[in-house]
């Protein structure tokens, strides 16, 4: 048995201690060793001693897997076979009472794995490394911004519903568009109302539940914010059910990005026009954009009750007041059309218009009131012939019981105002009058009888009541969609033809044309919707070919991917799947051709639009065009956190705002302040709530909002300008000048507004070097015209000629790393040699208002540089409309200023119409700014230039030696000279 004793020097004596080799954890040695063993500090160097080689065998036995049951390891670990209930762990060969642990070794507690089992994770957290407010554990993020709904029962089955969703030719799909408060979203809650087991209209309150204004700051605002889509069963007069998926769009022209994604998805549009406004602004835009998508328009005349009850219009002035918005509808359609081909008719008699109130919970198209006259006076006639005889010059002779186009000779109203709106009209005005007794005689002539209670009623929801007994359901609304909307099936080879960009004779694209639900997946998504706690967002997009299922495996392809470039593609599981109904959602497993789908699981990737089809297909996959809007965003801020630490948080609150608004822009300037761009300052403000609210939970500061320029040419380059690469071998050169006037406007659309010419000769020029480092040169001016030399703003309408060029015959010294700083810097010069413009972007703004406060809005308008161009009467109204055109830079706070000096009577729109010169040479060093005072006009151009430099951190002045070689600036002072020369 061996002794351990503590071994203490002290001036050379060596005593002997009792044990205390526990409690001191110092050197411990062997009292019976010799003196020779140990240095003169007490260190061990003699030779290896036993225990040592057990300690070192134990060691390895640790990392060996114990197996008890063939031999009992030796081990000192948590895990040992030797282990004292996971407390003090000894050798099993040593003596516990006399074993010695040293303090650092010793084991007071059982680890966490010992206590939890292996498959629980546990985190060990020193003493006071979070703050005390904050949970160790955080709770789970539910952010209130969305509205459910507690019951979500319909007439019909989702079994049935889905079973419609099976066959294509059943489905119709729409976007509801038209301009801002002319009753889209209270349309919709009619439809709701009829397929759901829900009243929408609150009769305490007397107000709507607005049913697709699914968030509570649409719902505070009172406008629609973000496009939803519902999909309600409806029946038509025959009583045949069809599935409509049906998106409700924001009427505001900042939102207008929202009416793009839902028209993508969609095989048709219902405009919806105010009755008492006529066609405005928005209007006039959704028509413009139906038609660039290729849809087919149909209509739908909403509030025809104001013309009643507000503007007080007798029947026969009612007629001519529709008549007239359908015909300018018409003009719109035909001007539209012009470019797009294949004009469309807006008409009653033809079916494609729906008459409603959708307030009062009615509507019908001239079929739907023939066949309800048919039901009541029980006489088969055939009601299609008798509708077509409601609209236009018709009048009813009751003597010979015909239709002519002239009146009878005693006289006599339309066929409409006599048919259709005297009928209405004396239902609102008995109803509204609240003569008990006259109301129960005209419903009863129309086959209806309320009860007593129901004369107890408000008049609201008296009226409510009344007309939807007599109008009963939308049948009218849903017949006008079966016959001029065609189907999911129908519409697929002009819808595939439009957006697809493959080519026509794949197999994918006659799968797609066919709805082949066994073919390969296609789904086009471009809408992308927020969970509840706003970490991660739902894809929602179309079926085009074969079905989408959950737990399926798929690819998700951005708007970056080409065959021949697969970068931009994520491979990503669908995990859940829904029919997205507004406030709730109906889960599924799959989801056939032409239906819309909500897609949980492949956002990740997702900016903006997105192409998912299957993994391995031998096929080569295009995607579907990225979404093209009719609108620029020209007005951004530049944001940055409060608490700079908090920056990583706000970077991903902007990279969700740029996934939820389809046109918003995030990006970092050179300077590093990130920027957001959007369409105007609602939209701006709207972004601001939800990345202070929902995606960042940061507190944010925000800059004043500035607009986006371009620059531009309004001469030719006064010499041709050339530049060399690094390495002397080649040399380019240019010209600039400006484009004829619209043709940037038509090649946007494809490319972009500039173009680079190619006009050398062959003569001159080896070509085919030249077309060597065509790729370079063209990236070369691409770089240039995304940043300009005035103040790193695009170039617009310009157009770049090769005079010239110079290229090396060894590859080795036509590199692009030489061509494309060339490319760039010889385009700048050419630019700067051709009078330099800046340019900013103007809105055309359309403001309704009294007669007598025209005044002060020219007023308003002079002060911000604005111009009207039209005020006109609003036939049948008491309203003028003003158009004016306004630069977007004088905008900000133009509405508050409106209002006040109208005494809140005039209210106004304003959407990005085209660019204008900024008065002023931008180049001017004679120009002085002086600080606190508003430049004169020709100074604007300056000032503009010199300000958003600054703002970019760049130097104040364009620097001519950054871009011009020293050869072409001794032949400009050549020039200079020769010209002072000649003055002399």
């Amino acid at each position: 048995m061996r002794c351990w004793s503590l071994v203490v020097y002290w001036q050379n004596t060596r005593v002997i201690e009792p044990l205390f080799a526990e409690a001191f954890g110092v050197l411990l040695f062997e009292s019976n060793m010799d003196d020779s063993l140990y240095d003169e500090f007490g260190n061990y160097i003699g030779p290896e001693i036993e225990s040592d080689r057990e300690s070192d065998v134990e060691d390895e036995d640790e990392e060996l897997p114990d197996n008890p049951t063939e031999e009992p390891a030796s081990s000192d670990g948590e895990d040992g076979a030797g282990a004292s209930n996971g407390w003090i762990t000894a050798s099993n060969d040593v003596d516990m009472d006399n074993q010695i642990v040293l303090a650092e070794d010793k084991k007071y507690y059982p680890t966490a794995e010992e206590v939890y089992g292996e498959d629980v994770e546990t985190l060990v957290m020193d003493e006071d490394e979070q703050p005390l407010e904050q949970p160790i554990v955080k709770p789970v993020r539910n952010l209130k911004f969305e509205l459910g709904v507690k019951d979500s029962s319909t007439y019909v089955s989702t079994q049935f519903l889905l079973g419609l969703m099976s066959n294509p030719a059943l489905v119709r799909n729409v976007a509801l568009v038209g301009h801002l408060q002319h009753g889209k979203t209270v349309f919709m809650d009619m439809l709701v109302e009829q397929t759901h087991h829900i009243s929408t209209f609150d009769t305490n309150s007397e107000k709507h539940m607005r049913y697709t204004d699914t968030r509570i700051d649409e719902q505070e605002r009172r406008i629609s914010i973000k496009s939803v889509p519902m999909s309600l069963v409806l029946e038509d007069s025959n009583s045949k059910s069809y599935l409509c998926n049906i998106m409700d769009t924001p009427g505001h022209v900042n939102f207008s990005d929202e009416m793009t994604a839902a028209l993508r998805l969609a095989d048709g549009a219902v405009l919806i026009v105010d009755a008492a406004e006529g066609v405005m602004v928005n209007t006039e835009r959704a028509i413009r954009h139906a038609i660039q998508e290729r849809l087919p328009i149909v209509v739908v005349i909403n509030k025809v009750d104001r013309l009643i009850t507000e503007l007080k219009l007798p029947p026969k002035d009612a007629y001519h007041k529709i008549r007239h918005t359908l015909e300018v509808i018409n003009n719109h359609i035909s001007v539209a059309s012009s470019t797009a081909g294949n004009v469309q008719i807006i008409d009653p008699a033809a079916g494609n218009v729906c008459f409603a109130g959708a307030s009062a919970g009615w509507s019908f198209t001239l079929q739907s009131f023939a066949k309800l006259y048919v039901k009541l006076h029980g006489i088969p006639f055939e009601a299609n012939k008798f509708a077509s005889r409601l609209w236009g010059d018709m009048y009813y002779h009751p003597d010979a019981r015909v239709f002519r186009k002239k009146p009878p000779a005693a006289g006599g109203e339309r066929s409409f105002v006599q048919f259709v709106l005297e009928p209405l009209y004396k239902i609102y005005s008995q109803v509204i009058g609240e003569h008990k007794k006259s109301v129960e005689t005209t419903l009863a002539e129309l086959g209806v009888t309320l009860s007593n209670a129901a004369y107890r009623l408000n008049v609201r929801p008296l009226l409510r009541l009344a007309c939807s007994s007599v109008f009963g359901t939308a049948t009218g609304f849903t017949d006008m969609l079966v016959q001029h909307i065609p189907s999911a099936k129908d519409a697929a080879t002009r819808k595939v033809e439009h957006i697809y960009t493959g080519p026509r004779d794949s197999t994918i694209f006659k799968a797609m044309e066919d709805c082949d639900p066994s073919g390969p997946l296609m789904v086009n998504v471009t809408k992308l919707y927020p969970k509840s706690d706003c970490s991660v967002f739902d894809a929602f997009g179309r079926v085009y070919s074969g079905e989408i299922q959950t737990g399926q495996t798929l690819r998700v392809l951005g708007e970056g991917y080409s065959p021949d470039d697969e970068e931009d593609m994520t491979v990503k599981e669908v995990t859940k799947l829904w029919v997205y109904q507004a406030r709730y959602r109906i889960p599924i497993s799959k989801a056939p051709p032409g239906s819309w789908v909500l897609i949980e699981g492949v956002d990740a990737s997702i900016m903006k639009t997105a192409t998912l089809c299957n993994v391995d297909y031998d096929e080569d996959v295009y995607i579907f065009r990225p979404l093209q809007f009719n609108t620029l965003p020209v007005v951004k801020t530049a944001t940055e956190p409060l608490n700079p630490s908090e920056l990583p948080k706000m970077v991903e609150g902007l990279r969700k705002i740029s996934k939820s608004y389809p046109l918003a822009i995030t990006k970092v300037e050179e300077s590093g302040e990130h920027t957001i761009l959007g369409t105007g300052e609602l939209y701006l403000d709207s972004i601001m709530k939800d990345l202070r609210e929902l995606y960042s939970e940061v507190e944010v500061k925000v800059a004043d909002p500035v607009v986006s320029f371009c620059e531009t040419v309004v001469e030719s380059s006064s010499m041709k300008c050339f530049a060399e690469t690094p390495n002397k071998k080649n040399k380019i050169t240019m010209i600039a000048e400006p484009l004829e006037k619209g043709l940037a406007e038509d090649i946007e659309n494809g490319v972009g507004p500039n173009i680079l010419l190619d006009d050398t000769l062959p003569s001159e020029v080896d070509k085919n070097l030249l077309n060597a480092v065509k790729d370079s040169i063209v990236q070369g001016f691409q770089w240039g015209a995304r940043e300009g030399p005035l103040c790193d703003e695009p170039i617009r309408n310009v157009k770049f000629k090769i005079v010239d060029a110079r290229i090396a015959p060894e590859p080795l010294n036509r590199g692009t790393g030489q061509i494309i700083p060339t490319a760039r810097r010889v385009a700048y010069s050419a630019f700067l040699m051709a009078t330099p413009r800046l340019m900013e972007p103007v809105y055309y703004v359309e403001i309704q208002t009294p007669i007598d406060c025209v005044s002060a809005i020219y007023t308003v308008l002079s002060r911000r540089r604005g111009h009207v161009t039209a005020d006109v009467p609003q036939p049948g109204t008491p309203a003028y409309i003003v158009k004016a055109f306004l630069p977007v830079i004088e905008s900000f706070g133009f509405e508050t200023d409106l209002r006040y000096h109208t005494q809140g009577q005039a209210f106004c729109l304003s959407a990005f119409d085209h660019w204008a010169i900024v008065p002023g040479d931008p180049l001017d060093k004679s120009i002085v700014l002086r600080p606190l005072e508003p430049a004169p006009i020709q100074h604007l151009a300056r000032e503009f230039m010199v300000k958003t430099r600054r703002r970019k951190g760049m130097s104040e002045d364009v620097s001519i030696n950054k871009f011009f070689d020293e050869a072409m600036v001794v032949e400009l002072a050549q020039q200079a000279a020769d010209l002072h020369q000649q003055m002399i």
